[in-house]
């Protein structure tokens, strides 16, 4: 059975090295690797930095099947999919902001987490308010009910089986976001319905995303859509050993080239760490 990968920028910024060396490790881990633009961060992604991810990625030499999916053309799917959640019981409406939050955690309870694989772990302070307007978040403790424990199998660090019980995602992750306010959707809705859509078989992403599995595995199993493997690689860090992130532009592929390096010189300089 083929084995389907993918690379999922999103044209926030240029690429850098850690996008290559993700890209990479989709396409040589796959027997078809496909390309998804993440533009579902409307205010962000810009058509400039689209067309620079094409770029720099022919520049190394990947080549991807056609045609190439974009999220913000797929909206009305990611809304399906969070109404499928709603009929279910399974959501409800917040309209905390981010200073809400942070003010209903100043004093948490001695040991609770903070900050989970979704950010601050949220309170639950619109659980039950009955709100008909704000952001949609799913309902933790209903949906574990509903699911059971999770599991998943990883292919790259830490591999084997993982499994997560009700008490750890109601704890250690909380009622995550379905859709925001401003767009409709959210990352993890997003993710699922399009890796079932493009029938990826190993999802392949960096390890600061492993914990967030757990979301997506649940996910899955509440819409009903086919669960892959999972493939969590490395980060390229800089000298200093700090993650890469996309407002470091002495690390953009396009500064590399327009100085003279070659693709060779790219892979051999991701092979070293950096």
């Amino acid at each position: 059975m083929a084995r389907v990968t993918r690379f999922a920028p999103s044209p926030t910024g240029p690429l850098h090295l850690g996008h290559a060396y993700a890209a990479l490790v989709a396409a040589e881990r796959g027997d078809q690797f496909l390309l998804r633009i993440e533009d579902i961060d409307t205010a962000r992604a810009k058509p400039a930095f689209e067309a620079g991810i094409y770029e720099d990625l022919s520049w190394l030499g990947l080549r991807w099947q056609q045609p190439v999916l974009r999220q913000s053309e797929r909206l009305a799917l990611y809304a399906d999919a969070v109404g499928r959640l709603s009929e279910m019981g399974l959501t409800y409406h917040c309209t905390c902001s981010r200073g809400d939050i942070r003010a209903a955690l100043s004093a948490p309870q001695e040991g609770a987490p903070l900050i989970g694989p979704d950010g601050p772990v949220y309170p639950g302070t619109c659980r039950n308010a009955g709100h008909r307007e704000g952001a949609i978040r799913l309902d933790m403790a209903k949906a574990m009910a509903l699911s059971g424990p999770i599991r998943w199998t990883e292919t790259g660090l830490n591999p084997g089986a993982h499994q997560r019980d009700a008490h750890q995602m109601v704890t250690e992750i909380g009622d995550v976001v379905l859709a925001r306010r401003d767009i409709g959707t959210s990352y993890h809705v997003a993710v699922v319905v399009d890796d079932a859509a493009q029938g990826i078989s190993e999802v392949t992403r960096g390890a600061d995303l492993f914990e967030a599995t757990a979301i997506h595995v649940l996910l899955i199993r509440l819409l009903g859509l086919a669960q892959p493997l999972w493939h969590h690689h490395r980060l390229i860090r800089d000298a200093a050993g700090k993650r890469l992130a996309k407002r470091d532009d002495a690390q953009a592929l396009a500064k590399y080239r327009a100085e003279g390096a070659t693709p060779a010189d790219i892979r051999q300089m991701l092979q070293a760490g950096i």
